[in-house]
């Protein structure tokens, strides 16, 4: 798989990044042969978080042999200084590691917390207190919902990350403003060298109360492999950006094998015609459904 500079931290990262969101809800040997496949594929870049379940312990025993190999992340969704600081402590303990690379806040896209995590005695302060005692790397930050790419820019004019996080693919970006801020976003990522991923790529819609399948990430994926290898494309076709894998581990092969192959810009006419024929909706709607699992 393709390895790119993630941003100026000096590392180069898989263009798919391996969300462990997968492993949140798996017993230690499925999780063990998940993690397997990151071999298989090249993938060397492991995104976490507290409130992944279980994730961060299914990591630990992988990462007691194999922490030089990967650059691990994971988030806090705490606001304040000292809960984001427990917490942190916390994931270090749980992953058995001396230093993370990349700490995140968590989904910070509604004004009040940010305020809060942003402001004195908030989360931010106990992440660079973190990255000045040498527990974290780098600091980024992440966001669901159609206001994620402007309260990135507000948060990238306020402090120096090192990474964002936002929700890119074919349905968000039918949304004028959502494209136009994500652009405005994009540049300024360009322009700093801040490290841009992005996630739910593969979405299709949000679930139905009578779809039959079972649930293995909070929103319904594309499943059917030439859709989703154009999905894939949509994504890593744009110079710069990483793609986040999906909290469905049955589909990881498909994912990855995507990325791993001949990336090209898929033509506008088949993601219509994808749309159209799977019935692919924008999980976030403007001030109606901006957040995650929000009916």
């Amino acid at each position: 798989m393709e390895k790119i500079p993630f941003g100026r931290t000096g590392h180069l990262s898989s263009r798919a990044i391996f969300g462990a969101a997968a492993l949140g809800a798996m017993k230690q040997e499925r999780a063990d042969a998940t993690l397997a496949k990151l071999d298989v594929y090249g993938v060397n870049h492991i995104d976490c978080a507290a409130s992944y379940g279980e994730a961060e312990l299914r990591l630990a025993p992988f990462l007691q042999t194999r922490r030089k190999d990967f650059f691990l992340a994971t988030k806090t969704g705490l606001r304040s200084k000292q809960a984001a600081k427990d917490q942190l402590h916390a994931s270090l303990e749980r992953m058995g590691v001396e230093q993370i690379d990349l700490i995140q806040l968590h989904n910070l896209t509604q004004a009040d917390q940010w305020q809060e995590a942003m402001g004195p005695g908030g989360a931010l302060e106990a992440l660079v207190e973190a990255r000045d005692e040498g527990l974290v790397r780098f600091i980024g930050v992440t966001g669901h919902g159609t206001y994620a790419p402007s309260m990135h820019i507000r948060s990238l004019e306020a402090f120096d990350f090192d990474s964002i996080l936002v929700p890119y693919n074919p349905s968000m970006m039918e949304n004028p403003q959502y494209a136009q801020d994500f652009e405005a976003l994009y540049a300024l990522c360009a322009e700093r060298q801040v490290a841009m991923q992005t996630i739910k790529a593969i979405a299709l819609r949000r679930w139905r109360q009578d779809d039959p399948e079972k649930h293995f990430s909070w929103y319904k994926p594309i499943r059917e492999p030439e859709p989703l290898k154009r999905a894939v494309d949509f994504v890593l076709s744009r110079p710069g950006l990483f793609l986040n894998t999906t909290s469905d581990a049955s589909l990881l092969d498909l994912i990855f094998q995507a990325a791993s192959d001949d990336v090209q810009a898929p033509d506008p006419l088949a993601l219509a015609a994808d749309a159209a024929t799977l019935g692919v909706e924008p999980l976030f709607i403007r001030d109606v459904s901006d957040d995650v699992r929000v009916a």
